[in-house]
């Protein structure tokens, strides 16, 4: 990795046009700074030099930003928070960092967690941002790059050996069909897999754990559709005979449509763990065990719901 230009320059440089910015004014960076006037004037022209920009121009009401001073200004307010919390060790403080985190999940992960990050995270963590994306295939490179930062996923061995990963809730599997079904309660395996089903495409193609569940039996269903999404499914489902193998807990946003019925799902497809996973890299990073202790408390929610 070259980084010729971060060797040359002078770090601390970055601290004076942080404050510099933010008073907009010679005269309180330099008290704020235990400088003298003309030494923050001067690492400002070396700034300027640094950056080939002003940076910062004087106008009747004090120092503005130029659009490049802006968007510098915007980086330094996360990067350097994060440079003094490497070199003190100290945690990190959602409360006055500002920072993101990309989440690739399901559309069921995303049902459970979000409304309670929604409620009980971000009124205190004011300049935190969440953006969950769709969990796919590309998703797993995309963390080994650094693109993602953590993985919500069912225990199905999607997540290579290598990436961390810790159990955040437990779920289980119930059958949607329609109001006309003539299953009223539950599926035997004989009738399930004489059905046939709508699947959910969640990773490779194929919706992993009921498929997994029934390829270690020897057994096989008959899925004439796929759709990205367990609640595409459940509505699709309505006016046919076609089955939907969901979660329980995204099954309940259903209970309510009178054109569908909840019913039990053949004991092979049990119970299933769901977990979040991150590259190793991650482990002692202090925003990202911010991250994990936050899911790992809203699966604690879900569980005992």
């Amino acid at each position: 990795m070259r980084m010729t230009q971060l060797r040359q320059a002078d770090l601390n440089l970055l601290i004076v046009f942080t404050v510099l910015a933010e008073e907009r004014n010679v005269t309180r960076a330099a008290a704020r700074l235990f400088l003298s006037q003309p030494a923050v004037s001067r690492a400002l022209q070396r700034l300027r030099d640094m950056f080939h920009d002003d940076l910062l121009i004087r106008t009747a009401s004090g120092y503005e930003p130029t659009p490049k001073g802006e968007r510098l200004r915007h980086e330094l307010e996360s990067t350097l928070p994060r440079l003094d919390r490497l070199l003190s060790g100290t945690d990190f403080d959602p409360g006055t960092e500002e920072t993101s985190f990309r989440i690739a999940a399901t559309d069921h992960a995303a049902h459970v967690l979000c409304p309670l990050l929604c409620r009980t995270v971000l009124p205190t963590a004011r300049k935190v941002a969440f953006k969950f994306v769709a969990l796919h295939d590309a998703q797993l490179e995309a963390m080994e790059k650094g693109r993602i930062d953590l993985l919500l996923v069912a225990d199905d061995g999607t997540a290579p050996a290598h990436f961390a990963k810790e159990v955040i809730f437990e779920g289980e599997f119930v059958c949607v069909v329609a109001k006309e079904s003539p299953f009223k309660r539950a599926l035997t395996l004989k009738q399930y897999l004489a059905a046939d089903h709508i699947g959910i495409d969640i990773v490779g193609g194929i919706q992993t754990i009921p498929e997994k569940r029934l390829s270690a039996i020897g057994a096989k269903r008959h899925c004439p559709m796929f759709v990205p999404y367990h609640t595409t499914a459940m509505r699709s489902l309505v006016g046919t005979d076609l089955v939907a193998t969901v979660p329980r807990r995204i099954a309940e946003l259903e209970a309510s449509n009178a054109s569908v019925r909840i019913v039990k799902a053949p004991a092979v497809l049990g119970t299933f763990n769901y977990l979040m996973a991150w590259h190793p890299r991650m482990n002692t990073d202090a925003a990202h065990i911010w991250l994990r202790s936050i899911i790992r408390k809203a699966g604690k929610t879900i569980s005992t719901k």
